[in-house]
């Protein structure tokens, strides 16, 4: 495969990755916490309303995982798509 080719493939895989992970923290940090807050108030979490909690808690919370996942995905994705630079730095 050509190189330009593997860097469109991994680009690609990698703007998926970051369009998900984004998502999700939309999803925790802003819909959950602002726009659906009245309704996830009537549950109750740890003594605390389920709004309140992710309004403080767990969107961060759910943030700093994303943050590991991303990275760990990224790791992954590096090992399938390995550029040439690091052939080259391998084979001296």
């Amino acid at each position: 495969m050509k190189t330009s080719d593997n860097n469109r493939l991994y680009w690609r895989k990698n703007l998926q990755y970051l369009g998900i992970l984004l998502g999700i923290w939309f999803a925790t940090s802003f819909l959950c916490s602002i726009v659906f807050v009245e309704q996830l108030d009537k549950i109750r979490f740890g003594g605390f309303r389920l709004g309140f909690y992710f309004a403080q808690q767990a969107s961060i919370w759910i943030f700093v995982v994303l943050i590991f996942v991303y990275a760990w995905l990224m790791n992954r994705l590096d090992k399938k798509y390995r550029t040439d630079q690091d052939d080259v730095e391998d084979s001296e």
